[in-house]
């Protein structure tokens, strides 16, 4: 493999910058860019050791840096890994990088650090899916779930169905193949009994995954009502910054715009729509249809009233729209006198919220409806979970197999059937674990890490 070399630091201004280069010939690479200070070598320095000194391009100065040397097999790729830490300007954590890459070094794809930790037996699968959990956590919840699976908690528990199959595929074909040999008899009543046993396992597993994806991948969040309820001042409030257009005048939103906010521990990818009401203006009712659309299409509706008046007919309609099931009602500008009746909305609407758009008051309240719609205060994040898509499809293909050799078994049908059902579910939870899996599946999962990592 050739030697590559990232900045494994963000892209910005800060105190230090790493440029992280890993491969057979990265400490001769570091060696051609860095002096050490004093007598020291960079070719005799050990596993774990530092040098201070200077980073040069040729004969040109470019920093005064830290060298870190991990030598192979104890680091994190597995290889010799040099890591520079230099001052965090821009331009200097460029010219050290630049001066790695004519050196011997080349570009580091996305991902491609981690990429070599799993090819070399570092990392399995799962655990290097995990480091790009730990990097993108934005709560305590989220980080959480990514330490649970970093720490192979979910790997250890797959691993141990794929082997009970194993051992049971494996008693199959011995029994099938072998039926001279004094082998025990596969009975279908242990073995449909073996099989539920891995079937709860495996289920255990995606239990709390959609508690789990609300948490990293955030709730598709639409804020709709008539115009004038406050739904952008709503949306203002919420972004922490004038996104919306606030005024008197009806009518004013008129496209969709689009914010990621976080309340709590969750993220919602909030989209403030046009007022939904009939209007002859063209534009506007371009923006009440899609506002429609958004209504269908989201996990999550707030569904702002106007408390300092009775309900409309405009009112009325939006109520007809709506899914009870992932809809918040908002009573809105609570901060004066109330007016509005809210038996019809108690009678169709499970969840309602008194707040203040405009006083920033209530939404502790908002919070709570959240939690509650998507069951995360009922999820425990501390236990081994699926913890993306990949992993699940995997997990359910083999639930489809498992569940499939349990029906097989319990209508009568030959062993050969179950054995074909239980192989299939095998394959899938290999390609989980990632002892057996395509280099596109693998390309796939390194493809969404940054560069650097």
């Amino acid at each position: 493999m050739s030697t590559i070399a990232a900045v494994s630091t963000p892209n910005a201004v800060g105190g230090i910058a790493v440029i992280r280069i890993s491969g057979e010939d990265a400490i001769q690479v570091a060696e051609k860019i860095f002096s050490p200070y004093g007598d020291k070598k960079v070719a005799d320095m050990a596993g774990y050791t530092c040098a201070y000194g200077v980073a040069h391009d040729g004969d040109e100065r470019l920093d005064d840096c830290i060298l870190t040397v991990f030598r192979a097999p104890h680091s994190y790729t597995g290889e010799d890994i040099a890591e520079l830490s230099c001052h965090g300007g821009l331009y200097v954590t460029k010219r050290v990088l630049r001066a790695a890459l004519a050196n011997g070094a080349v570009n580091a794809e996305a991902g491609e650090f981690t990429k070599r930790a799993y090819l070399n037996g570092k990392l399995d699968l799962m655990k290097a899916e995990a480091v790009m959990d730990i990097i993108s956590a934005k709560g305590e919840r989220e980080m959480k779930m990514a330490e649970n699976l970093r720490e192979g908690a979910a790997y250890k528990k797959a691993k141990k169905c794929s082997d009970k199959l194993m051992k049971i595929l494996g008693d199959l074909a011995a029994w099938a193949d072998y039926p001279e040999e004094d082998i025990p008899e596969v009975r279908p009543e242990v073995l449909t009994d073996e099989l539920k046993e891995i079937r709860e396992e495996l289920r255990s597993l995606v239990k709390n995954y959609d508690s789990g994806r609300i948490l990293r991948e955030g709730v598709a969040t639409a804020i709709i009502g008539r115009p004038n309820v406050g739904k952008s001042t709503l949306f203002n409030c919420l972004s922490g910054c004038e996104r919306s257009i606030v005024t008197e005048i009806a009518g004013t939103t008129r496209d969709i715009i689009e914010e990621s906010v976080r309340i709590g521990d969750i993220t919602l990818r909030l989209s403030d729509t046009a007022g939904i009401h009939e209007t002859d203006d063209v534009i506007e009712g371009i923006g009440v249809d899609m506002a429609e659309k958004m209504i269908a299409s989201s996990e999550l509706v707030i569904a702002v009233f106007d408390g300092s008046c009775p309900l409309t007919e405009d009112d009325l309609y939006l109520i007809n729209k709506i899914n009870i099931n992932n809809t918040i009602a908002v009573i809105n500008k609570n901060d004066v006198e109330q007016v509005l009746d809210t038996s019809l909305l108690k009678e169709k609407i499970k969840h309602i919220v008194y707040l203040s758009a405009k006083e920033s008051t209530g939404f502790e309240q908002l919070h709570d409806c959240i939690e509650e719609i998507f069951k995360l205060g009922e999820a425990d994040f501390g236990t081994a979970t699926a913890a993306n898509e990949r992993q699940k499809k995997c997990i359910d293909k083999a639930l489809e197999g498992i569940e499939n050799a349990i029906l097989s078994l319990e209508i009568g049908e030959m062993l050969d059937a179950v054995n074909i059902t239980l192989d299939e579910a095998e394959q899938s939870l290999l390609q989980l674990t990632g002892e057996k899996v395509t280099d596109a599946v693998v390309d796939e999962v390194f493809s969404r890490f940054c560069v650097g990592k």
